[in-house]
């Protein structure tokens, strides 16, 4: 089925402006701070200090959360996993931590990293935030949302506890409590265009096409250049038979994301259900130029010469849809039939 029904929407909670940061790390170091330099120049000179003296920790620390806040991760953990060893009881340092881990998708560490910070400072609630989202990464989704439920405990406006509440029960397969935390999401903030698209998506599972489509108009609204919701309209007017509409949504939908996989396969079988086989064969070839080797692509276009009665290229598509198997969703096995059949 041919219907974007996940896309994640990042809410993570991250480390505090740097500016901030420096206010609780020693006196020394903050007097550093006073000169105006960049991050960049301030990072230099923070190495050079780690240079001289390699126990200096606010300097470390201080860098570490610099490289964390520039885009550094990977160099910002192994300061963190020092610190970490030394000064044990801050959670700032295993918040911190946890944050570089997850920014590398190392979610297990991540966890371990956010629950030692809850333990050392119950009340803040940030930690308990990223833990929930790293659960989710975990496939750990009662325990995500049990986060999630914490921090609105204490902040009932959070709506995006409640979003992320909703992707947990959305993954669970509980259309209705994943929909209730997505209209919660949205009555706080009506603006949120991923509760709305999601809360369409729900609707088109459940058969409600009428507003599904509200809901992804609702999207173009709030956002004009969001190509899923396009795409997802599309998809709707191709089951009602609105052809000529459902090619006008696609055309958007590949004008914003050119790459769009999906919307050039749906695009082709509208073309070859109405008998336009050769306008099909042109669309993906259009497709394999701009997405390279796919799949799904060279099978499709394999159907597509078989209604042409081109028999060599038929087999040369089959036979590319199974060299680039892994972006195949078709049973290789029937694929072979089809070559088999082609004699």
């Amino acid at each position: 089925m041919y219907f974007n029904l996940f896309r994640e929407k990042m809410q993570v909670r991250t480390i505090q402006p740097y500016e901030i940061i420096c206010k609780v790390v020693d006196k020394l170091v903050k007097n550093c701070y006073h000169k105006i330099m960049s991050k960049a120049e301030r990072i230099e000179e923070l190495q050079e200090i780690l240079r001289e003296d390699n126990t200096n920790l606010p300097a470390r620390r201080e860098l570490a959360v610099l490289l964390l806040d520039t885009g550094y991760p990977k160099e910002a953990l192994a300061h963190f996993i020092y610190l970490s060893k030394i000064i044990t009881d801050d959670s700032g340092i295993f918040y911190n931590l946890g944050i570089a881990c997850e920014k590398l998708k190392l979610y297990k560490e991540a966890k371990e990293a956010y629950l030692k910070a809850i333990e050392l400072s119950p009340a803040e609630l940030d930690a308990t935030y990223n833990l929930g989202l790293v659960l989710t990464e975990l496939r750990e989704y009662d325990r995500a949302i049990e986060c999630f439920e914490k921090v609105l405990s204490t902040d009932k406006d959070d709506s995006n506890s409640y979003f992320n509440m909703g992707i947990c029960y959305l993954k669970k397969g509980d259309l209705i409590n994943a929909m209730t935390n997505f209209q919660n999401t949205i009555d706080i903030n009506d603006e949120d265009i991923y509760a709305h698209f999601y809360i369409g998506n729900i609707y088109k599972e459940m058969g409600d096409i009428d507003s599904a489509s509200e809901k992804f108009n609702k999207v173009l609204e709030l956002s004009p250049d969001y190509s899923w919701a396009y795409y997802n309209l599309a998809v709707i007017d191709r089951e009602r038979r609105n052809f000529t509409e459902a090619l006008q949504k696609l055309d958007k939908t590949l004008e914003l994301n050119p790459k769009d996989i999906d919307a050039y396969i749906i695009y082709a079988k509208i073309l070859s259900d109405n008998g336009n086989y050769e306008a099909a064969e042109s669309k993906l070839s259009e497709a394999l130029e701009a997405c390279g080797k796919n799949g799904n692509l060279f099978y499709i276009m394999a159907q597509i010469q078989k209604h042409l009665q081109n028999r060599d290229e038929s087999l040369k598509y089959f036979n590319l849809a199974l060299e680039n198997s892994t972006t195949l969703n078709t049973n290789i096995k029937f694929v072979n039939r089809e070559i088999k059949a082609l004699g």
